[in-house]
């Protein structure tokens, strides 16, 4: 049984606030690496999602002006954080770093922590040891209510090898009203918030240590895992065997693994009838409901809940 300096991490209340102020770190977004846009944004309205337009992203070039990064995306909006589907638009390095993810298998292969100073993130993950990549200025067109608009983003990333679990990345959020429009956050299926990613790793303590320092999140030990409580939302962390013997309904054969994510849902009702609509197979948990993503989206699963604290791994 865990001893109470264990708990006492996992039992503060996330704070309820769009992007982060100080030092304070947000699971922001979470990428679904897929073969083909338009089958995937039609997964999910299918599960109860209000998916956005499609968007192709760009980043500056010395010369002052726009190239294209190689992806493009339709995210999923939620009044906390939001959910993306990420698909190959050009041959660019970035593009054949996610062709290689892609090949492994598609789904879930970004995990994005916000921040309020990405360079300043980027120091201190050098400062730390790990071995960064230059910043990266990024930038989509997006269609507002009153015309066209840009989301803007400074990105601060590693190189693949230092964290294997994907492309784990911290960001800064320079456009908050242009991603988060009010039209975009409301979903018949009622999700109004990205609580928790949960990744299958081979080695918890070690991949929960260098989360801890990637984050600065603090680390609750559970039977088989680890949760990394920030400042709003976390990681966990879990074995192969405890995520088979609890998820058997997501096969995977590779680690590390990013299994699925938790999201807030108004109303349970509102999720199953979703999720029934979508005849997606799903099981309910204590207080919650599991359901795996539909074949468009990867493998993996979600876990709905209506409150955080009604995740098995947060209680």
């Amino acid at each position: 049984m865990p001893g109470p300096s264990d708990v006492l991490p996992s039992a503060q209340p996330d704070i309820d606030r769009q992007l982060p102020v100080g030092d304070e770190v947000f699971l922001d977004h979470l990428a679904h690496f897929v073969h083909d846009a338009e089958a995937a944004r039609r997964a999910f309205a299918r599960c109860g999602f209000a998916p956005t337009p499609v968007s192709i992203q760009v980043s500056p070039d010395p010369a002052g002006g726009m190239n294209p990064t190689g992806t493009g995306n339709v995210t999923a909006m939620f009044s906390r954080g939001y959910i993306e589907v990420l698909f190959k638009t050009s041959d660019t390095p970035l593009s054949r770093e996610f062709d290689a993810a892609l090949a492994q298998h598609a789904g879930l292969h970004l995990a994005a922590f916000a921040v309020a100073d990405a360079e300043h993130a980027h120091r201190r993950l050098a400062a730390d040891g790990f071995a960064v990549r230059p910043l990266v200025h990024m930038s989509r067109p997006v269609e507002t209510e009153t015309g066209p608009g840009t989301a803007a983003f400074t990105i601060a990333r590693v190189e693949p090898s230092v964290m294997p679990e994907g492309r784990i990345q911290m960001l800064t959020h320079h456009t908050e009203h242009t991603v988060w429009q009010s039209r975009w956050l409301s979903h018949p299926n009622s999700a109004n918030g990205l609580i928790d990613v949960v990744i299958a790793v081979a080695d918890v303590e070690e991949a929960a240590q260098r989360f801890a320092r990637f984050t600065g999140g603090a680390i609750t030990r559970t039977p088989g895992g680890a949760v990394l409580r920030l400042d709003r939302g976390g990681v966990y962390l879990v074995s192969h065997d405890r995520a088979t013997e609890k998820l058997p309904e997501v096969p995977f054969t590779t680690l590390p693994f990013i299994v699925g994510y938790a999201l807030r849902v108004q109303s349970l009702g509102a999720a199953e009838a979703a999720i029934d609509h979508a005849d997606l197979e799903w099981r309910a948990i204590e207080d919650g409901i599991v359901a795996t993503f539909p074949a468009e989206l990867g493998g993996g699963a979600w876990f709905f809940v209506e409150r955080a604290e009604a995740l098995p791994w947060r209680r």
